[in-house]
Parts: structure tokens; C-alpha cells; sequence
């Protein structure tokens, strides 16, 4: 009986990770869809569209004015993107300066026309509506 009782609880267990794991997964994929199409308009100049489609949090943080500066002032000087290489995408309940909500964060190894090597983290958050929008946008 406790071998039976054992045996359950671990295949319960087992069957609880999987159902983590695959929302993890899904989580993951929908929130690298949304990063993509967003960095497809921070590359295409389309810096106020970036902006109307980011997360509540991010246009909380800044108007779309400063935005758009911002990114021109960052962005402009590097050139046209020449390579974005996925390293890596984290889901997470946390991240630093934001309240707790579902998050991927996640990097790319890019090069650009006059920054050969720079690493882009985004940060998909599920949006109040249940959306993945870009909420954090950095490149170091």
C-alpha cells in the first residue's frame, strides 16, 4: 500500500512539473512572438508604434515623447541591425523595479552596422488584458 501511495505521488509530482514546464514553454513562445514583432519596429524606425504596442507598465513609466527620444538617441547612432542571435529566454513571476506578474526575459547577441557585439534584453510581460507586450527594453 505505502509502495502504491509512493508510486502515485510521484507520478502526480512527475505530471505537476510537466504541466509547469509546458506553460513555462508557452509562456515563452508567445512572449518571444511579441519581442520579435516589437524589435521589428524599433528596427524599422517606428519608435511611437513601439510605444502605443508596449505594456500599460512600460507607457506608465514613460510618455511616448521621451520614448522616442530615447530610442532615437540610443538606436540611431548604431546602424541597421546586421545579426540577432537568440542566447536565451527566462520565464519569471519577479523581476527588479516591476511588481510581480508573469515576465519573460529574454537576450540576443546583435550586431549592428557600427556596434559589431552588443546583447538586447527585452522583457515580454502578460499584459492585465492577458497580452505578451513589451514591458523593458535594453542593449548593452
Amino acid at each position: 500500500m505505502k509502495k502504491t501511495i509512493g508510486i502515485s505521488s510521484a507520478l502526480a509530482l512527475g505530471a505537476a512539473i510537466a504541466v509547469l514546464v509546458w506553460a513555462d514553454s508557452a509562456a515563452e513562445k508567445a512572449a518571444k512572438e511579441s519581442a520579435q514583432s516589437w524589435l521589428a519596429l524599433i528596427d524599422s524606425g517606428r519608435y511611437g508604434q513601439s510605444w502605443t504596442d508596449a505594456a500599460q507598465l512600460f507607457k506608465q513609466a514613460v510618455s511616448q515623447s521621451q520614448w522616442e527620444s530615447a530610442v532615437k538617441a540610443v538606436r540611431g547612432p548604431l546602424g541597421k541591425v546586421q545579426s540577432r542571435d537568440l542566447q536565451s529566454a527566462s520565464y519569471r513571476r519577479s523581476v527588479p523595479g516591476a511588481p510581480d506578474g508573469e515576465y519573460v526575459v529574454i537576450q540576443y547577441a546583435t550586431s549592428y552596422e557600427n556596434k559589431k557585439s552588443a546583447i538586447e534584453t527585452i522583457t515580454p510581460m502578460k499584459d492585465k488584458d492577458g497580452v505578451w507586450r513589451v514591458s523593458g527594453y535594453y542593449i548593452q
